[in-house]
């Protein structure tokens, strides 16, 4: 499990990240319009920008700066992914013009078991931490940043570079 920290308090993870060379794990997440869809049904390269709610600043601008940023690119597709209900996600990404992102929910899946990003403690128990999973297009993952502090931003530049 990771030890990770919010506001400076230690928490942990019920697992850890796929390990950088191994197969990114293929779960389905849910839509903005609750449909089911598996993560090896998007082609070409991926990020997982993935945090504890859509609602809160940081996570707000890690969508925000991975739509911007990493779309950008080539054949790169953002996914976002957190615990907030589809709802929340569309009213986020309506008010915000995030178009070229997707965004899902893991409500109703194993994603935070089979990614290791499920807080295991503390009042954030059950939602997911702050990391970021870049795959690539034959579906193996070639960066896992698991943010040391849930407060913090991930490391766009270190993400982006191994696109």
């Amino acid at each position: 499990m990771a030890k990770i920290t919010l506001k400076g308090n230690p928490i942990q993870t019920e697992g850890n990240l796929p390990a950088v060379g191994s197969t990114a794990p293929d779960v389905t997440l849910t839509g903005l319009d609750l449909a089911d869809k598996k993560l090896s049904s998007i082609p070409g390269k991926r990020v997982l920008n993935i945090f504890p709610s859509i609602d809160t600043g940081v996570c707000a601008t890690s969508v925000r700066t991975f739509n911007k940023r990493a779309t950008e690119k080539p054949n790169v597709t953002v996914i976002n992914v957190s615990m907030d209900l589809p709802f929340a996600l569309k009213r986020f990404c309506g008010a915000e013009g995030i178009e070229k992102a997707l965004t899902f929910s893991g409500f109703r899946s194993d994603f935070g078991k089979q990614y290791g990003v499920t807080i295991k403690e503390g009042g954030m128990a059950g939602l997911y931490s702050r990391a970021v999973v870049v795959v690539d297009e034959s579906g193996k993952v070639v960066h896992a940043e698991q943010v040391p502090e849930i407060a913090q931003e991930p490391n766009y530049d270190a993400a982006l570079a191994k696109l």
